[in-house]
């Protein structure tokens, strides 16, 4: 992993556990509550992506340290947060949860390509690892998942970075240029999306 690709992963790992940890505490759950979902949401498309492709060891068991991070986070959180800080906290974490939504469609598309996977599987497979950690979140608060009820184009944004990503790697384009283009597209999209309020067409009953 290049020292931007460990940038981006940084914050934007952060930024999904933040989300997990703010959805926890408006639940009102305990402290393992808040950690169980802030740890969800942060590695749950990782972790699913690398059980549908038997995938070992998984990344955070690869990477460790990282639980000893959403651990602190959680723990402060709870000390600190406030109903006051929730709806900042809340805008902060869109760009890097922007970057974020990039960062991990492609590189769950490009592990699964490695696998050799159908271009298809490798395609949701990215957008399984950008996803399904808010899917995982909703669940657990027993919400329906915002990626499926609340009209926005996310997971699109996924779906065409990946296969962006898998066409450039198809025409043989370097693969720095292939990541670099596929991350701005889906970066972009999602703070146009989030700037302009974009949603996806839905049932008119």
């Amino acid at each position: 992993m290049s020292t931007f690709e460990l940038i981006i992963e940084i914050l934007a790992t952060l930024a999904f556990a933040a989300s997990g940890l703010i959805a926890g505490l408006r639940k009102r759950l305990d402290a393992v509550g808040v950690c169980m979902v802030t740890g969800l949401t942060a590695f749950g498309g990782g972790t699913l992506r690398d059980v549908l492709l038997d995938r070992r060891p998984f990344f955070w068991v690869e990477q460790h340290y990282w639980l000893w991070v959403l651990l602190a986070l959680s723990v402060a959180g709870i000390a600190f947060l406030r109903s006051r800080h929730i709806d900042w906290t809340e805008r902060a974490i869109q760009i890097p949860d922007a970057l974020g939504l990039a960062l991990f469609s492609i590189l769950g598309t490009r592990i699964a390509s490695e696998a050799e996977q159908p271009v298809i599987v490798a395609i949701l497979m990215g957008v399984i690892s950008a996803i399904f950690g808010g899917v995982l979140r909703d669940i657990v608060c027993n919400d329906i998942p915002k990626a499926f009820s609340d009209h926005k184009p996310y997971a699109v944004f996924a779906f065409a970075g990946s296969s962006l990503y898998l066409l450039l790697d198809a025409w043989a384009v370097a693969p720095i240029a292939s990541f670099a283009l596929s991350f701005a597209l889906v970066a972009t999209l999602r703070l146009l999306a989030i700037q302009y309020d974009w949603e996806i067409p839905a049932w008119r009953p």
